[in-house]
């Protein structure tokens, strides 16, 4: 998989450098001289140049590429660089760094963004997740299809405790995704069975959420 990273600090040389040790082929674009580090990354392509211009997306070929993700500290020139990865270059996927939370509603599919990161939400879910028993905590959302990556902890209460996976009558727009339990991440197969504190992740639309409370934990929410 090609990847194009715009914005060349701390996050995208992490970004790239991950991305490379998973095996892809990663290109990094920034136009400040100063943050061509080439040897911090140096099995990753650079390019210095303005990723919010079209002349300079045209020279990085990003129409070879499989995901673009706009990695820089300025939320407006990440939403541009989306928007013509997108527009311009028909790239299959784009990913947008958020910076303030308060800009979060614009990274949006008419932006050209499908899935946005806020390194502040994602912070405030894992607290929330680690102490939040029967709630339904959004960790990730995914905006062309308006679907979110969403976690419950079971309570012991919980009336399917005890229940296997197929026997859960799940809302509409709901898939299981995987079990976590005791540390070990388990496939979510028909006929396992539910255990009171089992975190369970789950791909669901906004409208399920609460749908998804009320089946699992009823007697938290009434």
């Amino acid at each position: 998989m090609r990847v194009a990273i715009a914005g060349a600090g701390a996050v995208g040389r992490s970004v790239a450098a991950e991305l490379l040790e998973n095996g892809h082929e990663v290109l990094l674009i920034d136009k400040n001289p100063k943050a061509i580090k080439a040897d911090s990354v140096p099995r990753a392509e650079w390019l210095l140049a303005d990723a919010c211009e079209l002349s300079s997306l045209d020279e990085a070929a990003l129409q070879r590429c499989d995901v673009v993700i706009a990695c820089t500290g300025d939320d407006k020139a990440n939403l541009v660089i989306s928007l013509l990865a997108k527009t311009e270059f028909a790239v299959p996927r784009t990913v947008g760094r958020v910076n303030h939370p308060a800009n979060e509603w614009l990274f949006s599919d008419a932006w050209g963004v499908d899935v946005s990161v806020s390194t502040p939400r994602i912070m405030s879910a894992l607290v929330e997740e680690a102490v939040t028993v029967g709630d339904v905590v959004r960790l990730f959302t995914f905006r062309q299809g308006e679907a979110n990556m969403v976690e419950l902890t079971l309570p012991d209460d919980s009336p399917y405790v005890g229940s296997r996976v197929k026997e859960v009558p799940w809302p509409a727009d709901t898939t299981l995704l995987a079990l976590l339990r005791e540390g070990h991440v388990h496939t979510p197969d028909p006929d396992a069975t539910l255990e009171g504190h089992d975190e369970l992740l789950l791909l669901a639309t906004t409208a399920a959420e609460t749908d998804i409370e009320r089946l699992l934990s009823p007697h938290t929410h009434h």
